[in-house]
């Protein structure tokens, strides 16, 4: 990857991603063309849209990139100078009218995330990170949780959409952590989660089954808001695309890490 001034890019990107997200605001409240990718994966006319206008801009900033998008890629594949997008996580509660949609974008290179931008447009929220320069929501700093207690913890979790296929483990994942903590939270939305875990709303999230697109910004997200990001396994590293991700606070991470390797 050739040296980039990831501080000089980082708010061109903040403005491609919110000029995108307006276009999710105004089909938000217009009739939902939608059709079903499999099971209960949904996609609609502004996903496509909205990937489309990413990928226009994206390609004029840095003309060598690469893209790994949602509504276009036919592979998982993470290649050097990758930009990784999810033009609409959360596309059920769109087509329902819930506002926990997101817009995430990541540029990949050299193994890791450096540009990370998550927009919720229908909530007015954007959080951006670069790689070694910090976590934002607004253009204010942002950082993880202080809880070290569990049982003072608010955590987020997410079910993927082949839900029969892991409808034992959701339920057992859940029967573990509703008990030890404040609560658990399932707003739809993978992104959204990572997003709240880098600013302190919650203090730790899992999920399994998820894709590069959903994950890779907010993973950079949470690492630069001073949290922890692995496999369900605290020791095994996770890249975007991993089976289960566990992204926390850190001070929780070996506590949740702990009760989701092992039998109920």
């Amino acid at each position: 990857m050739t040296k980039l001034d990831l501080a000089a890019l980082l708010p061109q990107l903040v403005s491609i991603v919110q000029d995108a997200g307006e276009l999710i605001v105004r089909n938000s409240t217009l009739p939902k063309d939608i059709r079903k990718k499999g099971g209960n994966d949904l996609v609609t006319e502004t996903d496509v849209a909205v990937e489309e206008q990413l990928k226009h801009r994206l390609i004029e900033l840095l003309p060598e990139s690469k893209f790994l998008a949602e509504e276009s890629s036919a592979q998982n594949t993470l290649g050097d100078l990758t930009w990784v997008i999810d033009p609409l996580d959360g596309t059920t509660n769109f087509a329902h009218g819930l506002p926990f949609v997101a817009t995430s974008v990541a540029l990949w290179g050299q193994g890791r995330p450096v540009l990370g931008v998550i927009n919720l447009p229908l909530l007015r929220e954007v959080f951006a990170a670069s790689y070694g320069g910090g976590a934002w929501c607004n253009g204010e700093a942002i950082h993880v949780s202080t809880t070290s207690e569990l049982s003072q913890a608010l955590v987020a979790t997410g079910f993927p959409y082949d839900i029969k296929t892991y409808l034992p483990e959701i339920l057992n994942n859940l029967e573990k952590f509703l008990p030890r903590t404040r609560g658990v939270r399932r707003p739809g939305a993978a992104a959204l989660d990572l997003a709240y875990v880098a600013c302190g709303r919650y203090d730790g999230f899992w999920e399994s089954a998820l894709h590069p697109w959903d994950t890779a910004a907010g993973l950079l997200l949470v690492t630069e808001a001073g949290g922890r990001v692995s496999q369900y396994d605290a020791h095994e590293k996770y890249i975007p695309g991993d089976t289960g991700i566990l992204a926390t606070n850190g001070l929780l991470h070996e506590t949740m890490s702990d009760l989701l390797c092992t039998e109920a």
